[in-house]
């Protein structure tokens, strides 16, 4: 049995419901974590709406009773963006956990925000309009601000690390071998040891074919390793069909590389689970 803690349902952009997904998850995960992704101030098509959370809080809470079977989590997608996301979600009931993301690097001249997963022809746009055309000012600012979420809004969970690279499919823009650019990463990596968050490795851009390895990169893995800094498996599923989507070839992956053990929120307390091609350890 697998752990998933980055999934989306139809209360932002994923195709189907809660329900849907627990009992899609029957017989392949034991914990479960929704993390629809949180509502922004501006206008985006893919989060939830304000007046959304309450429900997907109250129905997250359901689930857990009528499926006691199930270790059922309630987690949000929260994006960083400098002087308009903050812990705003406080106000609601206690979250279980958070996942830290950065998918907007500034804004462009008219306010609409640059997309950093979004399609090729907008980053191009922001890229051009925001950074003069300047992919390393642009690469280097989407590190930017993952390292100011990590030491003002730290996030239990640090989401898809270097997604950036999502836009260097199929059309080179930079190399990861680049000395700016592993240093931007070594940083990052360095503001991760200090922060205490865990780091996703994520497997969507591999079942959906827009990147070779998963977020982060084997060399970026490897760093992570070295530094003992913790690591959990999540598949950013958006369809009940990808919830362990690519596991056991990235387990192997990780264990190749030398990772022991993978973080998983278990009765309420993130621990360190055995793992292998198959699926967590239990105890």
């Amino acid at each position: 049995m697998w752990s998933n803690f980055h999934t989306h349902s139809t209360y932002c952009d994923g195709k189907a419901s809660l329900k849907d997904i627990v009992e899609a998850g029957r017989g392949q995960v034991h914990w479960l974590g929704f993390s629809s992704h949180a509502p922004v101030t501006f206008n985006c098509l893919w989060t939830m709406k304000m007046d959304a959370v309450d429900p997907y809080i109250l129905e997250i809470n359901s689930l857990k009773k009528l499926n006691p079977e199930l270790e059922i989590y309630t987690g949000l997608e929260i994006d960083y963006v400098p002087g308009v996301s903050g812990p705003w979600y406080l106000q609601f009931e206690p979250l279980d956990y958070t996942i830290g993301s950065v998918h907007f690097a500034d804004a462009l001249p008219d306010g609409t925000r640059c997309e950093v997963d979004g399609p090729h022809a907008k980053f191009l746009e922001g890229l051009e309009k925001i950074f003069d055309n300047k992919i390393q000012d642009a690469v280097t600012r989407y590190y930017e601000l993952t390292r100011q979420m990590l030491k003002y809004e730290p996030p239990t969970i640090l989401g898809h690390m270097d997604k950036i690279k999502i836009q260097n499919t199929g059309h080179p823009l930079f190399d990861e071998s680049e000395s700016w650019y592993r240093e931007e990463v070594k940083k990052t990596i360095d503001s991760i040891k200090g922060s205490g968050t865990i780091v996703e490795v994520n497997t969507r851009g591999l079942y959906q074919k827009k990147s070779d390895t998963p977020y982060p990169s084997p060399w970026i893995l490897e760093i992570l390793c070295q530094k003992n800094i913790p690591v959990m498996l999540n598949s950013d599923a958006h369809h009940p069909d990808d919830l362990i989507n690519k596991f056991p070839e990235t387990a192997a992956l990780l264990k190749k590389i030398g990772f022991k053990k993978l973080s998983v929120l278990s009765r309420g307390e993130w621990t360190p689970f055995d793992f292998n091609e198959s699926g967590i350890l239990e105890r």
